[in-house]
């Protein structure tokens, strides 16, 4: 065990925070007997390893949300799950608060682009979301969250180096009619509806029909022209049918769309800019002319704090989301020792992102934007008598359509002493990024010139995406040890081919001041890659029972994130050459010994880890010194991350549970190839790597009687400082401080109603109101750092109504 791994073990033996989220308590008699009889924690019911089992006999470190869990939490996508899982961090993308970039154990992708793949998988009802655009979208009817921590290469494929979040919806129900509906209303103008029903059909078959809506008004007020920065709707519609066709055979069908409109929350100017050196004289001189001339328009607080409004020179435009999917399971029980399960899912996307990256600035003198403008033609001569083209609006466009096809066996032979769970896997991706209309960047004076600078930029990209992969997985129980010890081997074979174009131009006009200019240069690429990449992952556990109560394992997990390409190299002939080349896999190999144990008749429940993560050719993004939104991509030699973790639960009394939940993360990146000088240098970080984070949280039934239970939930989550950019001379600009959040929630539960039940709940989120960031970035022309907050205080209220009959 390395010296990291041991600083692990130990952070979390000596530790003192817990962190204490929702449980439930098994009971079975009523109320006014409940004095005397035995209580427990309730069996915690996973699908992690792609069946149905227990999370204390789950060799994996994951949380696991209810339904009730998630209403309480007020966790309705990815995004909500931030602040609730101290091994999980999650970043809006800059210029598309609907994409997410989420971090498990220090791995995650600080990009966003359709021919880069998230080392984080993201699965809806088993079937793989491959972008992360619309992943803060609200997911209508959903039943239960499970964030896996850690490789999950073999039974999830690849491009889950980081581990794996699965989305569960409610499965429709033949038993009974089913309603529930519920409302919320809170401040920022809140109103959320949710409304799902089930009717059941004929012979054991079921419809389920849902339906949300959300509209929130944002938290900081626009100024200026144009919308509010932060407001959002939201629309979703599930349909779901099941049917046991036989006691033999199963249909699940599901369909599900959603769309969003909403205006992106815009960058805060913290620190002006400085003058750059980046070793060219002549383009250092330009650029630090930019600069002069952006600060001018800029007010700087020099200090972190949320503004409660921020202005804009050019109305703030609208982006939309609308996301589509269809999932069609057959599940075939052949025998007592053999299941045969299919599953085929097809899903759409479209984004569109509008992008306004100078708010807050004075004057239309300086925007850095892609509104409509009056300018030069980049057709048109060399020298230009006079602005003459009017420019419309313009937005990068993403139509993606992925589907894919998944075949599994799995079953038990020999009395139940080997379990396998085998199949075949293939997926299709194609997508289209459009913004290829000639439209506005960047307009800014050249410092006390006179003169200033226009410039333009057109793109478009193609991605065509295809994966074939076969998995197994085999758990041994031999007749030795009192049946205690189980022996799990697991083996994956990858094969992707990843095909991507780019064309690209960027013209750059120097404008006098009469209003007349002259094109300066005009730059384009036109790069397209092949690559086919090939993995084999392999993944061993050694589980043993020391008693009924503790269960200790150890296990090796491997894991590979496919390669691909950058869209963001720069308009020169080296970045088109780096973008035909594109860049390697990245592997992980990971290390963990664990123990899931439950005491004193179950009423305590304590699960922990350490881990020790290699890597071997790591994808690291960063910025190219000087531009704007120009990056490379390096595989890193080696690297490595060490952690620990800690969960507990305790059923401290009758109605009383107190849950803690702690994670330790030490990161270190090698000397590594930079592809801007060819050199090695030691500069490369990794991002969103807080070394300590944890929660803590009362889930107290203060009182319960037949006219319903009054309770009281309260977290509390600290997430220490995260690094940012990538490299680590700009560390002190990107880094996002520690932060704590205070949420609760006291409600009046199950109160009768005929044959349903009514709920009603106040609650509040960061009830302390703190200032936190949740993105920084230090390559603004007007700024070192700029930032994103995160949500201040919201609180409201929910009313929810269920029905059985």
């Amino acid at each position: 065990m390395s010296n990291a791994s041991r600083a692990a073990l130990s952070a979390v033996l000596l530790s003192p925070f817990v962190v204490f989220s929702g449980a439930t308590v098994a009971q079975t008699t009523s109320p006014e007997s409940q004095a005397d009889t035995a209580i427990a924690l309730e069996e915690v019911l996973v699908t992690a390893q792609k069946r149905t089992e227990s999370l204390q006999d789950t060799p994996i470190a994951l949380d696991a949300f209810s339904e009730s869990a998630l209403e309480r939490e007020g966790i309705n996508n990815v995004g909500d799950l931030a602040n609730n899982v101290p091994a999980l961090t999650i970043e809006p993308f800059p210029i598309n608060n609907t994409q997410l970039r989420i971090y498990i154990r220090g791995i995650g992708l600080i990009d966003a682009q359709v021919t880069q793949d998230p080392p984080v998988g993201v699965y809806i009802d088993g079937a793989y979301i491959a972008r992360s655009s619309g992943l803060a979208t609200d997911v209508a009817d959903l039943t239960r969250i499970e964030v896996l921590r850690g490789p999950q290469g073999t039974l999830y494929g690849r491009n889950s180096t980081g581990g794996a979040v699965n989305l569960i919806t409610r499965r429709p129900n033949p038993e009974e009619l089913e309603i529930k509906h519920s409302v919320i209303s809170g401040n920022r103008d809140l109103k959320t509806s949710k409304t799902s029903v089930n009717i059941p059909l004929w012979n054991a078959s079921a419809v389920k029909l849902a339906y949300l809506y959300k509209d929130v008004d944002g938290f900081i007020d626009n100024g200026g022209p144009g919308g509010e920065y932060g407001n959002k709707d939201i629309e979703g519609w599930r349909l779901d049918f099941s049917w046991d066709v036989t006691d033999w055979m199963r249909i699940d069908y599901g369909y599900d769309y959603s769309e969003v409109a909403h205006f992106n929350y815009g960058y805060t100017e913290i620190l002006p800019s400085t003058d750059l050196d980046t070793g060219s004289a002549s383009a250092d001189a330009f650029q630090n002319q930019i600069r002069a001339g952006a600060r001018q328009f800029f007010n700087y607080p020099g200090y972190d704090s949320r503004p409660s409004r921020l202005d804009t020179a050019v109305p703030l435009l609208g982006s939309d989301t609308e996301i589509e999917g269809h999932a069609l399971t057959f599940s075939f029980s052949v025998s007592d020792e053999l299941e045969i399960k299919y599953i085929y899912a097809d899903r759409s996307l479209f984004d569109g992102a509008a992008i306004d990256l100078a708010n807050g600035s004075f004057s239309t003198e300086y925007r850095l934007d892609n509104n409509a403008y009056f300018g030069f033609d980049p057709d048109g001569p060399a020298l230009q008598a006079a602005r003459s083209v009017q420019m419309p609006d313009s937005r990068p466009d993403l139509d993606q359509s992925q589907f894919s096809h998944e075949l599994q066996f799995s079953g038990s032979v020999w009395n139940e002493r080997l379990s396998y769970i085998t199949g075949i896997y293939y997926f299709e991706e194609d997508a289209v990024e459009d913004n290829s209309e000639p439209h506005h960047q960047l307009t800014s004076p050249l410092g006390n010139t006179g003169q200033s600078v226009e410039v333009s930029t057109s793109a478009i990209q193609t991605i065509e995406n295809s994966a074939l992969a076969v998995f197994t997985q085999l758990s041994w129980t031999p007749p030795i040890l009192e049946d205690r010890l189980t022996l799990t081997l697991g083996a994956r074979h990858s094969e992707d081919n990843r095909k991507a174009t780019i064309n690209k131009r960027l013209t750059t006009f120097l404008v006098n001041p009469a209003g007349n200019g002259s094109r300066i240069s005009d730059n384009s690429i036109a790069g397209a890659g092949d690559r086919d990449f090939k993995d084999d992952s392999f993944s061993w556990i050694l589980e043993y029972d020391l008693n009924s109560e503790i269960n200790l394992y150890v296990k090796q997990n491997e894991a590979y994130k496919s390669g691909g390409f950058n869209i963001r190299e720069p308009v020169t002939p080296e970045g088109e050459q780096r973008f035909n080349n594109g860049f390697d896999e990245e592997k992980v190999r990971s290390w963990e010994i664990g123990m899931k144990g439950q005491f004193f008749d179950n009423r305590l429940r304590i699960n922990g880890d350490v881990f020790l993560t290699e890597f071997e050719d790591q994808q690291l993004n960063f910025s190219i010194p000087g531009s704007l939104t120009d990056t490379s991509v390096a595989n890193a030699g080696t690297s490595e991350l060490s952690g620990a973790e800690l969960d507990i639960t305790w059923l401290a009394a009758r109605g009383l549970i107190l849950v803690a939940n702690y994670a330790y993360l030490d990161s270190e990146i090698n000397p590594s190839m930079n592809p801007l000088t060819n050199e090695v240098d030691d500069g490369f970080v990794f991002n969103s790597t807080p070394r300590h984070a944890y929660t803590a949280a009362i889930d107290w039934t203060i009182g319960q009687w037949d006219s319903g239970r009054l309770a009281l939930n309260m977290t509390y989550s600290f997430t220490d400082d995260r690094n940012g950019g990538g490299r680590k001379e700009f560390v002190h600009l990107d880094q996002q401080p520690a932060f704590d959040v205070v949420n609760a929630r006291l409600g009046m539960y199950e109160i009768p109603m005929g044959n349903g039940d009514l709920t009603v709940a106040l609650w509040g989120k960061n009830l302390e109101n703190n200032d936190y960031v949740i993105n920084a970035i230090h390559n603004l022309p007007q700024a070192d750092r700029a930032v994103i907050w995160g949500e201040p205080r919201s609180y409201g209220v929910d009313v929810i109504f269920r029905y059985a009959d």
